[in-house]
């Protein structure tokens, strides 16, 4: 297994290009099953998931042709050869139930797994199913598997206890073949939701409403392909400008979109750092001034993202003053905590919150990324810790950041990756 092995270093400068959204493509690849036509994607991130859910797609009878040097891919499924996806692809990444909507509409049926990914709370499909159910789907339910069968879809009323994107996303792909028209409420809003429902517009279907509250599908009989290029990252574009931040650095971001990462904007410039927006892109600054503590509360967006709760925590370790950190999305969220306290951080547990004591000077140590944003985490802290810092199980941060040590090192970061 490769670790990644850091030194102290100075402020990071210059530039970096963020890459294509982990979270928008893959729910954008697996909607290529609604279609018999060739479906190309532009802007498509060298990860690990995106490496899997091509093996997903293949598994079901897609031809994948995938080209990270330009960051393109072709799909086409000119037939499913089957509902069922393999349990050893599913089992490492939860994107993988991303494939019920498409695979209950194109052919009536799927079969999966209980899917894996980051252990950072229960993360529970059940509305995903429920809404699938409303669709007309029967649904069974067994100790591994969940299988599920339609003669036809028809549209319905959702509303989402909770607005889960995943959920969101299911029911829309799987609506747009339904007959009639669906009225999805209390859906998510986040930026990837805009994104897919942008790619199944261009394939011929009718959503409306997508980054708000309400969506409506008006269902389609068939869909045709479609080209398209996947948004910025915005969870890769708030980590390298904490990576900014927590160096003192000074450093643009190029290939954001601002409006997008607006809560970490937000709090960084709450923190004391100077963020500029311009036509070249996000130029994060910390050069000039002495950084202070802030609160932060995650929320669904547009509020601030739980994705980038583990990233700021670390900053916060550092800057002067105490700070109190709710996490309000996923009940597991903490585990990076202990590592983080294993260099020198003081972060207390009470219930949700976390307490950070703030100000203090890290030191190097042996940690473990246990999840993918707390894997990022540690290498911030990492940037700022005295001494030698080892990271293993590092195929979590792969997961979700591409290329990451070379970006980090083409500004400056002292950062190799290892293989035991």
């Amino acid at each position: 297994m490769a670790k990644y092995f850091m030194e102290m270093n100075g402020p990071l400068l210059g530039e970096v290009e963020i890459s294509g959204s982990k979270n928008a493509v893959l729910p954008i690849m697996a909607a290529a099953i609604l279609t018999d036509e060739k479906c190309e994607i532009l802007e498509v991130p060298e990860l690990r998931d995106v490496d899997v859910m091509c093996q997903l797609l293949r598994s079901v009878g897609a031809e994948v042709k995938c080209d990270y040097e330009i960051g393109s891919l072709e799909i086409i499924i000119k037939e499913i050869l089957a509902e069922e996806a393999p349990l050893e692809l599913v089992k490492k990444m939860r994107a993988s139930n991303l494939l019920m909507g498409p695979l209950l509409a194109k052919t009536g049926r799927f079969k999966i797994a209980l899917p894996g990914g980051c252990a950072i709370g229960a993360r529970p499909i059940d509305l995903h199913l429920k809404g699938l159910h409303a669709l007309g789907a029967n649904i069974k339910i067994s100790e591994n598997y969940i299988e599920a069968q339609a003669e036809r879809l028809v549209g319905a009323k959702i509303y989402l206890d909770f607005p889960s994107v995943g959920a969101t996303e299911n029911i829309m792909m799987a609506a747009s073949l339904a007959e009639g028209v669906t009225i999805l409420e209390n859906a998510a809003e986040e930026p990837e939701i805009v994104d897919l429902a942008n790619f199944l517009n261009k394939m011929g279907a009718k959503v409306k409403g997508a980054g708000t509250d309400t969506i409506k599908i008006e269902g389609v009989k068939s869909l045709h392909g479609a080209k398209h290029g996947v948004i910025p990252d915005r969870i890769e574009t708030g980590t390298f400008m904490v990576a900014a931040a927590i160096t003192r650095g000074d450093v643009l971001l190029k290939n954001v979109v601002s409006d997008h990462v607006k809560p970490i904007i937000a709090k960084l410039i709450e923190c004391g750092v100077e963020v500029i927006d311009s036509d070249e892109g996000l130029r994060v600054r910390a050069t000039n001034n002495e950084l202070i503590a802030a609160d932060i509360k995650t929320l669904p967006y547009p509020g601030f993202p739980t994705d980038m709760q583990s990233q700021f925590m670390a900053l916060l370790a550092t800057v002067n003053g105490p700070s109190v950190i709710i996490e309000t999305v996923f009940e597991n969220r903490y585990m990076h905590i202990e590592e983080l306290n294993r260099m020198g951080a003081q972060i207390k547990i009470e219930g949700r919150s976390a307490v950070v004591s703030g100000g203090q000077k890290l030191h190097g140590a042996q940690v473990i990324a246990t999840d993918l944003r707390a894997g990022a985490a540690l290498v911030l802290a990492g940037l700022m810790a005295e001494g030698t810092t080892e990271i293993a199980e590092i195929y979590h941060i792969e997961r979700g950041y591409a290329d990451f040590v070379g970006k980090l090192t083409k500004l400056g970061a002292n950062i190799r990756r290892v293989k035991a």
